[in-house]
């Protein structure tokens, strides 16, 4: 192209007649030499030659004259006085000019080809719309195998049986069993259900195609089906194969219960994921996997045997899976020999598998911040407590009052928790300010337990009271430090009366429906379906229960007051006390004896019937009595 514009130039060149000056030519003209011209008014040039027989030294036959537009009335004027013939000539547009107009529309049309090419190649994003995000994990990835997968072994088994369909599916179709379309992993966050898709993908040596549910849905209609069978087409087109979809609840909610109709666009692609399960080929060897935190909020026709055939829990793990998953994340860290993972698996009910590999790595990180090679249990001591309640706030220095409020406060929940007969024993007491909180009281389990008991609930109504309480009985006047506790005591109490049919008064019937917003994907409020005498009588409960702890924790406080000062004094002088120097500053308060049936619930041991009984009691008047309104 560049070679023909530049010959195109030099030819229009070398063909253009020779220029003469102004001057000249009007000279030619006055002389007569000139009898007709040709005026090229695009481009203000004269073209010419001299008369037939005439000769003018140094001046071509043919010959060329540029003008000014100023001079052009002038010049004329004076071809038409000298009889010379003017033809004008409206000079169509040259090559350079034809090229100069066409250029803005070579370059509009070159831009959209270059457009139209990039949205036919492989790569572009323009075009992939409906085209599945998914993600194919290949063999040159980082494998996870079930051998990295610890306290989950149901999960795993049932896991290990889908890698064996895929594997060896003759031997289960010569029994005559019939390959599972779905698998769904439900549970709550951080217990491993993302890993263990992992590990399927590494052990069942088969296509593997990984996608979020959210990936399937955009802005643009019809987009999220067009990936959902762009999806199932790169499966079964790979089969055996394995599609995951993680956070299934994104596109798979309940339909119809939304602000949306049913042409909702996450509809849309929940029906076409329906579509693609029901109509898997049972000998094709496309099996799904899907995990969510939210089983509840999902569509009926997805959970339907034939779809998702199994539906596996993966749960937080018991101290056994703990222990397992302790020692899996401690593999290839320079753990002491001083560190008892039992004992830390004992020290950590109800933390998930995401939590223990977090405590693992906080420890880590803090024996590397103090400069030692060995990762211990002060290290671990202090990550556990990093994960529960924050890290240490130590830019918060608290004023002498602020320190002996927490201390007394953080006292009263240990001492009531020590006293009572059914709480869990006390591990830790701190008034260092974690997170949000000036200081905590940490009670453990001794093991595992899926229920608990009326007295073991009404117990921990009255530790949450302890702080409170503590605050009351030696500055009379409490403060705001106790909202959390009264915050978690009244929710708890609500849910003995309503969810778990606890009141004597209203019965073992649940009161309150919760209402699910499939948009928030919560339970964000509950439908009343209950008289308001009856709401009122819900209410009276939960303050009697409230009542009962506060005062069950006031008549412990009260009657082991100078347990109370030791255990307050230690604290402000070390801030944190083990559960070892909580038995031995509490050594001489004794359990207190339940009493099923009877007012009050609970009482000290050695109070009898006797006089002691008279001295609590006076005790307990002489002190300021707060009721809870």
């Amino acid at each position: 192209m560049a070679l023909v514009l530049i010959s195109q130039r030099f030819l229009d060149q070398s063909t253009r007649a020779e220029e003469i000056d102004l001057t000249v030519f009007e000279q030619m003209v006055e002389e007569g030499s000139v009898v007709e011209v040709t005026i090229l008014e695009r481009t203000n040039v004269i073209e010419g030659g001299l008369a037939p027989g005439i000769t003018v030294p140094d001046v071509p036959d043919t010959f060329r004259v540029q003008y000014t537009a100023e001079y052009e009335g002038t010049l004329t004027e004076l071809l038409l006085q000298n009889d010379v013939k003017v033809v004008v000539d409206p000079e169509p547009p040259g090559f350079w000019d034809l090229v100069v107009g066409f250029l803005p529309w070579l370059l509009i049309f070159g831009f959209m080809f270059f457009v139209i090419m990039q949205m036919q190649s492989g790569g572009s994003r323009i075009m992939q719309f409906g085209r599945s995000k998914a993600k194919q994990v290949t063999k040159d990835q980082p494998k996870v195998t079930f051998e990295d997968v610890a306290g989950l072994e149901e999960a795993i088994e049932e896991l290990g049986e889908i890698k064996d369909f895929l594997q060896s599916p003759d031997k289960f179709r010569a029994m005559g069993a019939k390959i599972p379309k779905g698998v769904l992993l439900y549970g709550p966050p951080g217990t491993g259900k993302t890993l263990l898709a992992r590990a399927v993908a590494g052990e069942a040596e088969v296509p593997f195609f990984s996608i979020s549910g959210s990936d399937f849905v955009e802005m643009f209609v019809g987009v999220g089906a067009s990936r959902v069978r762009d999806l199932f087409e790169k499966a079964k087109s790979s089969a055996p194969a394995i599609v995951f979809i993680d956070e299934i609840d994104a596109v798979g909610r309940h339909r119809g219960a939304g602000l949306g109709g049913g042409h909702d666009e996450r509809e849309q692609t929940l029906n076409q994921l329906l579509v693609e399960l029901d109509g898997f080929d049972v000998a094709g060897g496309v099996i799904v996997i899907a995990a969510t935190n939210r089983p509840d909020i999902l569509d009926p026709a997805l959970l339907r045997p034939g779809r998702f055939d199994r539906q596996v829990v993966v749960d937080r793990p018991d101290l056994k899976g703990r222990h397992a998953i302790l020692d899996v994340h401690a593999k290839g860290k320079p753990i002491s020999d001083e560190v008892d993972m039992e004992a830390l698996a004992r020290q950590t009910p109800g933390f998930t598998g995401a939590d223990l590999a977090n405590l693992i790595n906080e420890g880590a990180l803090l024996a590397a911040r103090r400069g030692q090679d060995l990762v211990g249990p002060p290290e671990l001591e202090e990550a556990i407590d990093r994960v529960i309640a924050g890290p240490e706030r130590k830019s918060r220095v608290m004023s002498d009052q602020e320190k002996k409020v927490t201390a007394y406060h953080e006292g009263g929940h240990a001492l009531v928790g020590f006293a009572l007969p059914n709480a869990d024993p006390i591990h830790k007491v701190t008034i260092i300010p974690r997170g949000r909180a000036g200081g905590y009281t940490l009670a453990l389990p001794m093991e595992d337990r899926n229920y608990m008991r009326r007295s073991e609930l009404t117990d921990q109504l009255a530790m949450l009271m302890g702080g409170r309480a503590a605050e009351e009985l030696i500055f009379v006047d409490p403060t705001t430090g106790a909202s959390n506790d009264i915050e978690k005591a009244t929710e708890q109490a609500r849910r003995m009366v309503m969810d778990y049919g606890m009141s004597d008064q209203l019965g073992p019937m649940k009161y309150g429906k919760n209402s699910a917003e499939v948009f928030l994907g919560r339970d964000y409020s509950s439908q009343q379906d209950y008289s308001n005498e009856v709401a009122a009588a819900i209410d009276d409960e939960v303050r009697a229960l409230l009542g009962q702890a506060h005062d069950e924790a006031r008549r412990i406080l009260t009657t082991h007051i100078e347990a109370l000062h030791r255990l307050a004094e230690r604290l402000i002088e070390v801030e944190t006390l083990s559960a070892e120097e909580i038995v031995e500053l509490l050594s001489d308060v004794p359990k207190w004896e339940a009493r099923h049936g009877s007012d009050p619930r609970i009482q000290a041991p050695s109070l009898t019937n006797s006089g002691l009984v008279e001295g609590v009691a006076a005790a307990q008047a002489s002190e300021q009595t707060v009721s809870l309104q």
